[in-house]
């Protein structure tokens, strides 16, 4: 796993800092996940090729799935040749895809059904949304609706399959089930809006208008404060339904980064993020919390809890 760690230090921000707080084996299982998820965003993002490519090369990744890792080096070839993207830690991670898949056949296979399942109906909404980008201006989103379908191709298929693994192996959380199941493609988006907000600019400038143009910034954010208040509740579910402290640190965290970046967005606008110190200041508040056994968060099922 040391290369795994290694890997999503070089390609996350967020799940960095959250995913090592998982209990094992969700820690592994959600580590390979990420990576897996990173490589087909890579795919969809990789502003210097073309539209046909960039869809060729994510159903070609779904594929390698299910065969032996070693077949993932002809794509690593191609990427070598003709990089996507020029960012460093993705660039690598690239060139480790028969590792990541190597650890992906090794994983349970109660684990690895729903992350197959998932990473495969996120790869194919990806294939529509990178063919929309085909005209002069790239992609560019119109209304709410769009972006929400957006956001769930990206991040509620995400939010769905990560439930999948926190229920798994955890009978004790069986009664919560359904209600874990019934939020979490909205968590999934919140975190998701969070991040077109944060992110808006530098994507626009490789083509990419997640904001529609139908709707106002206060709209999208309004939209992103419900979602969050839903992913509050989600965590507060797994805190009472008797989730490892670990299950329920991670999914605070997530969640209370993404609402302090919402408050410094609202507060000076697109592209401000959580200095270090704010960052250091909502985990040590979580990690209180939970070691105290007290709500995670206020009434507005937003806040710190204090």
């Amino acid at each position: 796993m040391d290369e795994i760690d290694d890997l999503l230090q070089k390609t996350s921000r967020t799940f960095a800092l959250t995913i090592p707080v998982l209990p094992e084996p969700t820690r592994r299982e959600v580590s390979v996940a990420y990576l897996l998820f990173r490589i087909i965003d890579t795919f969809e993002d990789a502003a210097r090729w073309t539209t046909g490519r960039r869809i060729e090369m994510l159903g070609r990744f779904i594929e390698l799935l299910d065969g032996p890792p070693a077949a993932a080096a002809p794509m690593v070839e191609e990427c070598a040749q003709e990089p996507p993207i020029d960012h460093a830690g993705y660039l690598q991670l690239l060139a480790k895809m028969p590792l990541v898949l190597g650890e992906f056949q090794r994983l349970q296979i109660g684990a690895r059904a729903p992350i197959r399942k998932h990473l495969a109906r996120s790869a194919e909404g990806m294939r529509g949304f990178v063919a929309r980008a085909e005209g002069p201006n790239g992609l560019e989103l119109e209304t709410v609706e769009d972006l929400q379908s957006y956001c769930y191709t990206v991040a509620g298929i995400v939010g769905e399959m990560l439930t999948e693994l926190f229920l798994l192996g955890r009978p004790g959380l069986a009664p919560v089930a359904e209600d874990l199941r019934s939020r979490a493609a909205q968590f999934g988006e919140g975190l998701q809006l969070v991040n077109i907000l944060k992110d808006a600019r530098p994507d626009a400038e490789e083509g990419r208008v997640y904001l529609p143009r139908r709707a106002s910034t206060r709209e999208i954010i309004a939209l992103a404060q419900s979602d969050l208040a839903v992913a509050a509740a989600y965590t507060e579910t797994l805190r009472t339904g008797g989730a490892e402290r670990g299950l329920v640190g991670f999914n605070a965290f997530v969640t209370k980064l993404a609402v302090g970046t919402l408050q410094v967005l609202r507060e000076r606008g697109l592209g401000a993020k959580l200095s270090r110190l704010q960052v250091a200041t909502i985990a040590a508040e979580v990690t209180q919390a939970i070691g105290q056994g007290r709500p995670l968060f206020g009434q507005t099922g937003l806040s710190i809890a204090g």
